[in-house]
Order: structure tokens, then sequence, then C-alpha cells
């Protein structure tokens, strides 16, 4: 994320974990997908953008090995504490506004990012510079407004409640600036980026436990933005948080949206 966006979804706040390992439940494996169709092995070079949680980073560090690299990077690095040791290197790097921290890279990687940061092309323009030629940019982001509903089957009160609730967060993310419909743009810019070779897919998950998992730990997240903008109130979100515990509703996810080509 970057300083500067008042982002909605602080790290630091203590569901913040929750979400990382729901996200890596839910898409860990379109990510790691990609990263296996690129060869991605021994002796790469990789920078994970934003990266947040340690998953990814992870994953990365044991296909690189000790001949390789993996760049992690955030504007808060506490969760990654626990996976700095080679051929990780974590660094504190605001995307939007600082220059690439490094360059030559064969991967660079950024997923459920760039959609929060204010100056999205600047950040696009760095993961581009930073990428050796021939490297690859692989970038996941959400598409709200492709599916806004949390609740696509709304069949009772409780979907309808659900869908007013995620209305609500649409709301909060619009007005600190989250491009709600950027997912569906990311071929066109990757394109006018100058990579070649650009291909894209979407992954929509309608229901599972992690789902509900990142349901949970996001409204308990945004509680207080939520009542305090008058979007819901305490009563609204306690049934919902109920409702969502009972694990008989049907949560989806917006549309995960994988872009990726290769640098010049």
């Amino acid at each position: 994320m970057t300083r500067s966006d008042g982002y909605l979804l602080d790290n630091r706040q203590p569901e913040a974990g929750e979400r990382f390992d729901a996200f890596a439940a839910l898409f860990d494996a379109t990510t790691i997908r990609h990263f296996e169709a690129f060869g991605v092995g021994a002796g790469w070079r990789c920078w994970e953008a934003g990266a947040g949680g340690t998953s990814v980073v992870s994953w990365l560090a044991k296909k690189v090995g000790p001949t390789g690299k993996v760049l992690a990077t955030d504007i808060d690095t506490s969760r990654l504490t626990s996976v700095a040791r080679p051929p990780v290197e974590v660094r504190v790097h605001d995307l939007g506004v600082e220059e690439p921290p490094m360059d030559g890279f064969d991967l660079v990687h950024a997923r459920l990012v760039l959609v929060h940061v204010p100056d999205r092309e600047r950040a696009l323009r760095s993961m581009v510079k930073a990428l050796r030629p021939g490297g690859r940019l692989l970038i996941e982001d959400a598409d709200p407004a492709l599916q806004p509903l949390i609740c696509p089957d709304e069949h009772g009160p409780e979907q309808q409640l659900a869908n007013r609730l995620r209305h609500g967060f649409r709301e909060l993310l619009a007005a600190r600036g989250a491009d709600l419909s950027y997912g569906r743009k990311l071929p066109r810019l990757l394109r006018e980026a100058g990579l070649r070779r650009i291909e894209a897919d979407a992954y929509f998950p309608v229901t599972s436990p992690a789902s509900a998992a990142l349901e949970s730990a996001t409204v308990r997240q945004i509680r207080g933005e939520l009542v305090g903008a008058g979007l819901a109130t305490d009563e609204d979100i306690d049934r919902h948080l109920a409702n969502v515990a009972s694990g008989d509703m049907d949560l989806a996810t917006a549309p995960m949206i994988s872009a990726w080509g290769r640098k010049s």
C-alpha cells in the first residue's frame, strides 16, 4: 500500500492476519499456477510488491533457492519478519511514490494492491521499469464493480443485509480513491505500458469457508467506518456476523483478474 492513500484495511489492525490467511486460501493456487507457467525456478530474481502476508513470498523463496532472490516490500513489513532471511530480503517501500528499490528482476508481482494505490499509473510504471528485458510482470487485482454482491443469490433477508453492507464497503473504498473497476483494465494498461504477449484470466469463488472467513474479518475491521458513515448500525453488523458464522450463506468475492506480459 502507500502511506498517502488512507488505506481502509490497515495491515496493523488485528483482523489483517485473518484476511491474509483467507487471501492465501482463496487465491494462492491461481497465483502459483501462473508462476509455474512462467517457469519460476532456481536463480530467479523476484519482487513481491505490496507483499502484506508471507504465503507467496515463501513459495517464491523455495523455488528460486539460494542462488535466487526474493524482494518483499510493503509500507508495513511487520508481518514479513518471519521470512526475512536469504533468499528473501524485506524492505519498507511505498510503491505509489518511490522509485523501484532494485532493477533487473525476472518477475515482478503484485496481488490486490494497485486497486488501492492512488497513483496506480506511477506504480505500474515503476514495476515495469524494474524488470529486465524479457522479464515478466503479473498483476492480480479485484474488480468489485464487475460483480458487486457478496451474495449473488439474494434470496432472503440475510443475503439482502449482506449485500447492503457490501455496498457500504464499496462506498468506503471509493471514497478513499480505490478504483472499483480496475481489474478489467489490466490487459490494456499492461499493453500501454509497453509489455508484450499480454494475457489475462479471472478467478471468481462463489462460496467457500475462506470467503466466509474473509467477510467476517473484513466487516469486523471496518465496523467503525461503516457505523461512523451511517452505512450500517451496530445491530446490522452483529446480525450479519452471526449470519456468516452460521455457515448457511453462500458468500462470493469480487473477481480477481490476473494479467501478465513480458518486457521487450
